[in-house]
């Protein structure tokens, strides 16, 4: 099992009264002792403003930030958990993934999911509509991303997306494709999303028993309709309030976490304290759980699932 770590970006509170140059340099601070300590992957939140009420305070833009770590670091893997489909046009958001895929050198992975955060959609201009509808046009823009990140020019006509003849060049460094991430504990469609375009299927806020269950089950979904179950990963982002505390407990934890299966965890042990001494305690408790925080280049890469370009 992988680890990596959130990259504070102002969404939970953790810059609340902070000035944004001074927070802004402290999460590439953070971003860099992330990779020293040898975490697999920084991760960023796509939200607008925080959470669990919007209020004054800095939230940096998810892509934005992005962007800028890929800059300032040369081998910790990079995405969100996960990209709002509805905040962006597909075409726009895979345009988007190709550019810091090739800026970072390699290292981007999409993470997407169908979004949740009323107060942000309607603050935005985006509406909020139904759970459903919102699932509908996940699938939608996967179908565009898919040929946005397919070879040649991209066409797709959907209910809630659609392109013509697109062209999406560079289409970022990895081979075959950008990884994919689908965001979601949805056990049919969310799930049925993975299985059809994604590399991996990421589970928020789960107790491990569950989640060794929830494997199962799509595994045995994945055979069920012609995919091989050993091409699609499984990551978790754990609930803040179990990584909080150093210790035993978080120690068991994340053992835990990795005993199931999972191939990557992913937490936010600076949320309450953006410091180097927050994020090195956490890397100690991952060590002691038994679970290697080696550094080494690419040992996160994909595990190769191509997804046919589409018709």
């Amino acid at each position: 099992m992988k680890v990596g770590v959130m990259a504070p970006q102002g969404w939970k509170g953790e810059y609340d009264g902070w000035d944004a140059a001074a927070a802004w340099t402290r999460t590439v601070e953070l971003a860099r002792h992330a990779e020293e300590l040898g975490f697999e992957a920084l991760w960023v939140f796509d939200h607008f403003h925080t959470v669990p009420v919007p209020t004054d305070e800095i939230t940096f833009e998810s892509f934005s930030v992005l962007s800028a770590l890929a800059m300032a670091t040369s081998r910790v893997r990079l995405g969100h958990m996960v990209v709002c489909t509805g905040f962006r046009n597909p075409a726009h958001t895979a345009k988007l993934a190709s550019t810091i895929d090739v800026i970072s050198g390699g290292r981007f992975e999409l993470g997407i999911g169908a979004g949740w955060k009323k107060d942000e959609w309607e603050a935005y201009g985006y509406g909020f509509p139904p759970i459903g509808e919102r699932l509908d046009a996940l699938g939608d823009d996967l179908e565009v991303i898919t040929r946005m990140f397919a070879p040649g020019h991209a066409t797709y006509e959907g209910t809630h997306a659609h392109v013509r003849d697109a062209i999406n060049i560079p289409k970022g460094i990895q081979q075959p494709r950008i990884p994919i991430i689908v965001g979601g504990n949805g056990a049919k469609r969310t799930a049925g999303y993975a299985i059809r375009f994604a590399d991996e299927l990421n589970y928020v806020f789960l107790d491990a028993p569950e989640i060794a269950e929830r494997i199962v089950a799509v595994r045995q979904r994945c055979e069920a309709e012609g995919r091989d179950p050993g091409t699609l990963r499984f990551s978790h982002y754990a609930r803040d309030e179990d990584v909080r505390t150093a210790g035993q407990q978080r120690v068991d934890l994340i053992a835990g976490f990795a005993a199931v299966g999972l191939d990557r965890l992913v937490a936010f042990p600076t949320k309450w304290s953006p410091t180097e001494e927050a994020q090195a305690a956490f890397a100690d408790d991952v060590r002691a759980a038994g679970v290697e925080l080696d550094g080494l280049a690419g040992s996160a890469a994909p595990l190769g699932h191509a997804v046919a370009a589409p018709a």
